[in-house]
């Protein structure tokens, strides 16, 4: 039973340290800060689907937590990706190349 409460301390105190830390970062550093975080969207997946995969036949609980958190990580860093591409095309210049700049064709 001992396990049981220092995962949820680490959890708990895992959990509090981060919205600390995402909270103190000013709004316009949150994209890069995401996009250069799904490195660690992709661990917490792998994370997830070794547990899944170490339930036991008759562990129900167990694989039911281990699919919401495949499913939630798997969410997380496709999220993570889409909104990185979308960053990135915002700093793409709107010009074509070979056009000339006051709009008159040559």
């Amino acid at each position: 039973m001992i396990d049981g409460f220092l995962a949820l301390y680490l959890f708990m105190l895992a959990a509090f340290t981060g919205h600390e830390i995402i909270s103190r970062v000013p709004v316009i550093l949150h994209t890069p800060l995401m996009s250069g975080s799904n490195f660690v969207h992709g661990i917490v997946l792998v994370g997830a689907m070794v547990a899944l995969g170490e339930a036991g036949p008759d562990d129900t609980v167990a694989k039911v937590i281990g699919f919401i958190g495949v499913f939630l990580g798997a969410g997380n860093a496709a999220g993570g990706y889409v909104v990185t591409e979308r960053m990135l095309e915002m700093f793409k210049s709107s010009k074509k190349p070979g056009s000339n700049s006051t709009g008159a064709k040559a």
